[in-house]
């Protein structure tokens, strides 16, 4: 089964890297943009789903300075982003040929 592991600094915990694209986002015209925060994703297909937690725990997450979140099955799927303007029809049938 696919998950995914979204891995991101907990709050509290200085974050240089979303800091750096929050101050970069006005003078690219993007205003009224705050509390940007960076994290990584990792998908993974498994077998055993209930290990997840201790693999992430071990090895993908620092527990100390990291809060980690599991998404298992359907929800796990790869998402597709669309460029502004672009058709969203165009992008179903993209994801949907992209997967077999």
């Amino acid at each position: 089964m696919k998950a995914r592991v979204l891995i991101r600094p907990k709050e509290g915990i200085l974050d240089p890297q979303g800091k750096a694209v929050e101050r970069a986002l006005p003078a690219l015209g993007f205003d009224g943009v705050s509390d940007v925060r960076v994290g990584r994703l990792v998908e993974i297909e498994t077998d055993d789903a209930e290990s997840l937690p201790a693999l992430c725990e071990q090895l993908l997450a620092n527990p100390l300075i990291e809060d980690y979140e599991i998404v298992i099955g359907s929800d796990a799927a790869p998402a597709t982003v669309t460029e502004p303007g672009a058709d969203p029809a165009a992008a179903d049938a993209k994801r949907s040929t992209s997967r077999e």
